[in-house]
């Protein structure tokens, strides 16, 4: 079965009746075989710089990276992070093994008219290393790509833990590595790590995916209101292990980055579309979008962890939801209640 839900799960009351229109279209099936989750607006963005005075309110964010050979701040200075809450929508909490990602399409909105141009290819960073270092090697092309990758963690937070409106960092903001949320890619040997500052690791990472506008060319000036589209590579094992995860915990975090060349107080950078943003507000329209695919093995409705058996395991999560809409509202009435325990008992086994 797929279940198509439209909208942004931006406020208690939407993703309450978001999960309600779940279960009411699945029935007694609540662990469809696909969900395709459509939001029109993130749950929360961030702009996620040092000297952000509005961290979780800002109007736009931009992305660049810092001088060449510069020893203050993270090569991926100005980075922007989207989050979508997806728990209403895909059952949560099956155990990250238990889902296939089919597609996952993020969009961004760009705010400023003409000012970069667009690069939709990956740059070596050897291109963003000091004139005068003996691996520099100029970019053929005109521009710099916008890259997506996922969100780490450091300093004592997590997914569960950060919001928008957490410090940025610990120590000196000067200081690179040391902000709360980066940039999360896969190294040659597929661990996850930090790509924040892979210019001075001397690596280039290859992100989840590159923004990409179909109808520019390529060295094209990039006008305002232009939607860029990363579409992640969910072939990349990488992408595909840390979408699986976001899925079973219910929370998608991602970061916009890129290397956009600049210079200390100045420089020409891309600008994009906060969902506070008042046009946003006013049209509906420009806020960082998501199409997310998933599937899940069939199982019984009552089989809430999808293991194959009605057990102990199941039952504490029903308790645990208690009185909430979600998967283990077994009877679709809008709540986990006595009826929906009966389900299970006598499914047991």
């Amino acid at each position: 079965m797929t279940v198509f839900l439209r909208g942004a799960p931006v406020s208690s009351r939407f993703l309450a009746i978001g999960a309600f229109f779940l279960s009411t279209v699945l029935g007694f099936s609540a662990h469809a075989d696909t969900f395709v989750a459509r939001f029109a607006s993130p749950t929360l963005d961030r702009w996620n710089y040092p000297f952000n005075p509005t961290p979780g309110t800002r109007i736009v964010a931009s992305t660049f990276g810092n001088e060449a050979g510069g020893t203050m701040f993270d090569n991926r200075d100005g980075q922007f992070i989207v989050g979508f809450n997806t728990g209403a929508v895909i059952p949560s909490g099956l155990g990250s093994a238990n889902y296939t990602i089919n597609e996952c399409i993020v969009q961004i909105t760009y705010a400023n008219d003409f000012v970069v141009a667009y690069d939709p290819t990956v740059d070596p960073f050897t291109a963003f290393l000091p004139l005068t270092d003996l691996e520099y090697a100029d970019d053929s092309d005109e521009g710099q790509p916008i890259e997506l990758y996922g969100v780490g963690f450091r300093n004592g937070f997590s997914l569960a833990s950060w919001t928008e409106y957490s410090p940025f960092g610990a120590g000196s903001p000067l200081d690179p590595s040391v902000r709360n949320a980066f940039a999360l890619g896969a190294n040659a040997k597929g661990a996850f790590v930090d790509v924040s500052n892979s210019v001075r690791e001397r690596w280039t990472p290859q992100p989840f995916a590159v923004g990409m506008i179909d109808t520019l060319k390529a060295g094209s000036l990039i006008p305002i209101n232009s939607t860029m589209r990363f579409a992640l590579d969910v072939s990349q094992p990488a992408v595909q292990q840390y979408l699986r995860t976001a899925a079973d915990a219910g929370a998608l975090r991602l970061s916009v980055t890129s290397l956009t060349k600049v210079v200390q107080q100045g420089g020409s950078f891309p600008t994009f579309y906060c969902r506070e943003n008042p046009l946003v507000t006013a049209t509906g329209l420009g806020a960082a979008t998501l199409l997310f695919t998933v599937s899940t093995p069939s199982c019984i409705p009552a089989d809430l962890n999808c293991d194959g058996s009605v057990n102990a395991q199941d039952l504490a999560t029903l308790l645990s939801v208690w009185g909430q809409p979600g998967s283990a509202d077994l009877n679709g009435d809008g709540a986990v209640g006595a009826q929906d325990l009966a389900i299970l008992l006598s499914a047991w086994g």
